[in-house]
């Protein structure tokens, strides 16, 4: 597992602040929260509380109280920099508990910093973590050959295939693209074709 310190001032900045350098922006995470909503609404799925789980610089937070401002949120973050910085709840995806799951989890940009078993670890705690469904984006090694600007991206990661998250993720969801994850025991009628497995 990555060290706290890694994820400092210094990372933040030149990943998600400066614009010559920055691998995304609060507007691209607008966009996604948009769809994500707009997809969970598609399947009438009752949301009420959120867990953004590795939630850095809190876009998501920001973008689903003018989204969605009834949906409670709860930022966890494993940067001790971003806690300080922000106020969220200290944790990580491996081992981090609530009191009872959330409606919707987001993990993104958390897998690839995690060696295989850790990962393994945080896929099985998000299962247990989300009664409905999960938004999730792991950089994988396709995505570094094909996809991302490696110039922008952090290559200080684990990469993996797509397939190994698609296997161990479809043991309790359904893939319903566009990195949404629909729990299998969920109460929601899919039809066949809505989802990818």
């Amino acid at each position: 597992m990555s060290d706290p310190a890694t994820f400092d001032a210094d990372y933040y900045e030149r990943f998600y602040e400066n614009p010559r350098t920055r691998v995304t922006d609060r507007a691209t995470t607008g966009r996604l929260a948009a769809f994500v909503c707009a997809y969970v609404d598609v399947l009438q799925l009752d949301v009420r509380r959120v867990l953004d789980i590795g939630c850095g610089l809190g876009w998501w937070r920001d973008a689903l109280a003018e989204l969605r401002p009834r949906w409670r949120y709860t930022g966890v973050e494993f940067s001790e920099y971003l806690v300080d910085e922000h106020g969220w709840e200290h944790g990580s995806v491996i081992d981090y508990r609530a009191k009872r799951p959330f409606d919707l989890v987001v993990c993104q940009g958390v897998l690839q910093y995690l060696p295989n078993a850790a990962a393994r670890e945080a896929l099985d705690n998000l299962a247990t973590l989300t009664t409905a469904a999960l938004y999730l984006e792991a950089l994988t090694s396709e995505d570094w050959d094909k996809n991302c600007d490696t110039d922008r991206t952090d290559g200080d990661v684990h990469l993996r295939k797509g397939d190994w998250y698609r296997r161990r993720l479809g043991r309790t969801f359904v893939n319903c693209g566009g990195g949404v994850f629909v729990r299998r025991d969920a109460d929601v009628a899919m039809f066949d074709l809505e989802g990818l497995g």
